[in-house]
């Protein structure tokens, strides 16, 4: 689907914003989905990418994150793989999210491109934190449906939360409020419950030592 034709150069503030929000947030859950697609769209002519965004067109680049999104894509639908695959992404998610949401200003503007940075890590970590708890709690349960079922709502959600930032960055900051105040709160009801599941085994493991 193509979107209108934007000049980066001509976009006022809040758009670029809405796209670096959307870079930011979205690298929380699929990291290499957004540098691929991103720079897919930018290599085929379907958006104007920012100068700071560029690298993301070069073959190489779009050969190694297409190879990444495959690999995670399968990883994210395996119960238990899933989770340690976030666990390791912990520390790749979060400054890669800040980095492509600095990239949008390019480095022109340092102030503006410090705000994004921040904004960008912030809401990757946000992102990453609840997709991780949310798995890890789907998780507990035997059957696989519902680890797949997240996953795959994880595959739709983020193209089209990159595709609403650059179409219609004024709805797509709805969005985003919206999925943000789900995002915490499920983070917070799945963290006791988590927290509360440790303990409960922890206790039953305690009591199955000492009975021996």
């Amino acid at each position: 689907m193509n979107l209108p034709p934007l000049d980066p150069g001509q976009m006022d503030t809040s758009h670029l914003f809405a796209i670096a929000a959307a870079l930011g947030w979205a690298s929380g859950l699929r990291l290499y989905a957004v540098v691929f697609l991103t720079g897919l769209a930018g290599f085929l002519g379907w958006v104007p990418l920012p100068q700071g965004l560029k690298l993301l067109e070069n073959p190489l680049v779009l050969g190694a994150s297409g190879l990444m999104l495959a690999v995670e894509f399968l990883a994210d639908k395996v119960p238990g793989l899933d989770s340690l695959w976030d666990a390791l992404h912990t520390v790749v998610r979060i400054p890669a999210g800040a980095a492509l949401a600095a990239g949008v200003f390019g480095g022109d503007q340092a102030t503006w491109t410090t705000i994004a940075a921040l904004m960008g890590g912030t809401l990757a970590a946000t992102s990453h934190v609840a997709k991780a708890t949310t798995r890890a709690a789907a998780n507990t349960s035997p059957e696989p449906f519902s680890n797949i079922g997240l996953s795959l709502a994880g595959d739709a959600l983020v193209p089209a939360m990159l595709w609403a930032a650059w179409a219609q960055p004024t709805w797509f900051f709805v969005a985003l409020a919206i999925v943000l105040v789900v995002m915490v709160a499920l983070t917070v009801v799945l963290m006791k419950f988590l927290v509360s599941l440790i303990r409960t085994l922890r206790g039953r493991i305690g009591g199955t030592r000492m009975a021996a």
